[in-house]
């Protein structure tokens, strides 16, 4: 298991209006590039969950920031974000 962090919105979904629910394990199957919905996304850092907000996301200024636990298959896109098949919202 690793610890990650993830951007919702105010309400708790994430981009494509997906509703997180904290402390439940959110399982997807793994297929696909990384931006697919086949993978839970996440950051490595804070920080970078932050920073490209506006741009894929657009959550804005109402974001809240939550450190997760991913688990399962695992992907990087050079440290910048990652994606598991297994995520969930532990603490914001």
């Amino acid at each position: 298991m690793k610890t990650v962090y993830k951007l919702t919105s105010a309400t708790l979904t994430a981009y494509g209006g997906y509703q997180w629910v904290p402390n439940e394990w959110c399982e997807t199957s793994g297929t696909g590039g990384l931006c697919s919905a086949g993978w839970l996304h996440w950051y490595h850092d804070p920080l970078l969950s932050v920073f490209p907000d506006p741009i894929p996301a657009a959550i804005g200024p109402t974001a809240r920031l939550w450190e997760a636990e991913a688990d399962g298959e695992m992907l990087d896109d050079r440290g910048l974000k990652g994606g598991s098949t297994r995520l969930r919202l532990v603490r914001e």
